[in-house]
């Protein structure tokens, strides 16, 4: 049986756990509205960011308003058709 975000996550620190939940909550952000809306520091950000990567549950992209930062969101599963099912049961 493939293992679940949760099963992943729960292995991780617990300021990894506050990233995926900000990021969760908040939306896509840079680093540094991360460390804003989470109150960890910088270095702690970007540590918890590398864990949270390696594991698959979220994603770096482009900032095109300022293209030295990058775009951290959560990676969706993609849906085989049961896209409208799962989004009515969060």
């Amino acid at each position: 049986m493939p293992e679940t975000d949760g099963d992943d996550l729960s292995d991780l620190p617990p300021s990894a756990k506050l990233v995926f939940k900000v990021l969760e909550y908040d939306g896509p952000l840079t680093q540094k509205g991360i460390v804003e809306e989470s109150m960890l520091s910088a270095r702690t950000v970007r540590y918890a960011l590398e864990r949270l990567e390696d594991i698959g549950v979220v994603e770096e992209d482009v900032y095109f308003a300022d293209a030295r930062q990058n775009l951290y969101e959560i990676d969706k599963p993609d849906c085989d058709g049961d896209c409208e099912a799962a989004a009515s049961a969060d």
